[in-house]
């Protein structure tokens, strides 16, 4: 093909630079991570193979379209070289250069699950739950690239991939792109001024303690002999978000939790089973809402019920474990990322509402069920704890 002259920044340099399989691009908005993540795609990768696989890849495939995917096909079609045959719509498929480019969401297990690969680009990484991203690495054979805005203080990203020595991390801020439009970096940083939180995200492209953060908590590694265990519970997902079963102990003003569960994929018929195996004898209180899934493994012999769900049964459920210093087992590691990305929502005027955030709550849902289900009972603490 001609050769094109094409605009780029430094994290284009970074993909070309490195050598390592895995590189994590943190920045904050408007950095350029995402649009010369895709240049490199395009201009450097696929001009330079044939034959290769390449996986885009995001939480959910309406972001994915609105985002990434229209970059990509802008950026084709801006330097005259896309073509409707060579689209594949109805599959979200673009074959460039000899290249396959497939479009893919995390709605799509059976692809996440399939065929191999051998470049996978997931845009906002941070959506993406662990297992999800194993997924894709045990499928991908040459590169990962992975882009985010540190949203998160903590998170799996920095926990699990950075300290990889197969991987390489770079950061970027808006001051990194030389094409920014000056109303836009003048907006940003207003952030300075405005929101200190904000900035140090979306500004300066940095972790950020959040203040919308519900719950405070510690970590252990044992809980005490002396804790009562109240009850376990249980949410139900299987696509995307996980079936969770956690257990609650009580001692004084003491919570103690244990993640026992955290998968995805899991029918009636694979609960029945992890309970069987895991020994789980005493009362599990479930997700009212799924009262077919409950009577099925009441009837396979299991001690669960409806969790009791009164008027505002999240805010009630949430005041409830907060009366308590929260602890949980430190080798809990969904439980402790949900706890520590727990958030409440803001307004449009950056005010905190009463209203939680509910993008990874599903361990927070247990304890909930659980503890909600034993400790507003009216008679708590006047029988013997099962």
């Amino acid at each position: 093909m001609t050769k094109l002259k094409i605009q780029t920044n430094k994290v284009y340099k970074h993909l070309s630079n490195s050598d390592k399989k895995i590189i994590v691009e943190q920045g904050g908005t408007r950095s350029g991570k995402t649009y010369n993540i895709i240049l490199w795609i395009i201009f450097k990768y696929c001009t330079n193979n044939t034959n290769k696989v390449i996986t885009i890849c995001r939480k959910s495939f309406p972001s994915l379209r609105a985002t990434v995917m229209r970059d990509f096909m802008s950026i084709l079609q801006e330097h005259n070289i896309y073509s409707e045959v060579h689209h594949n719509k109805s599959n979200s498929e673009y074959h460039l250069f000899g290249n396959l480019v497939e479009f893919i969401s995390l709605d799509m297990p059976q692809k996440i699950r399939g065929r191999k690969r051998d470049l996978l680009f997931v845009n906002e990484g941070n959506e993406l739950y662990f297992e999800d991203m194993q997924q894709l690495l045990f499928r991908t054979q040459e590169r990962v690239i992975l882009d985010f805005n540190p949203s998160d203080e903590y998170h799996w990203i920095y926990d699990k991939l950075i300290p990889r020595s197969d991987c390489d991390f770079f950061k970027t801020t808006y001051l990194d792109n030389p094409f920014i439009e000056d109303s836009i970096r003048k907006e940003i940083e207003l952030l300075r001024d405005t929101d200190e939180q904000y900035w140090q995200i979306y500004g300066l492209g940095e972790r950020a303690a959040s203040r919308s953060t519900i719950f405070k908590y510690v970590e252990v590694n044992k809980i005490p002999e002396q804790a009562n265990l109240i009850s376990y519970g249980m949410d139900f997902g299987y696509t995307n978000d996980p079936t969770v079963l956690v257990s609650v102990y009580i001692e004084n003003h003491n919570m103690y939790i244990k993640e026992h569960l955290y998968r995805t994929q899991m029918t009636t018929n694979d609960i029945n089973q992890f309970l069987r195996d895991e020994q789980i004898a005493g009362s599990i209180y479930a997700d009212s809402a799924e009262p077919r899934l409950i009577s099925e493994l009441r009837k396979m012999g299991h001690n669960i019920f409806p969790s009791i769900k009164g008027k505002d049964s999240v805010n009630a459920g949430i005041d409830l474990l907060k009366r308590y210093k929260i602890h949980i087992l430190n080798t809990s590691t969904n439980a402790i990322s949900e706890f520590r990305n727990y958030k409440w929502k803001e307004d449009k005027g950056g005010l905190l509402t009463n209203i939680p955030d509910g993008k990874n709550d599903h361990t927070i849902d247990s304890c909930r069920y659980a503890a909600y289900s034993i400790l507003s009972r009216p008679n708590f603490g006047k029988y013997a704890l099962h």
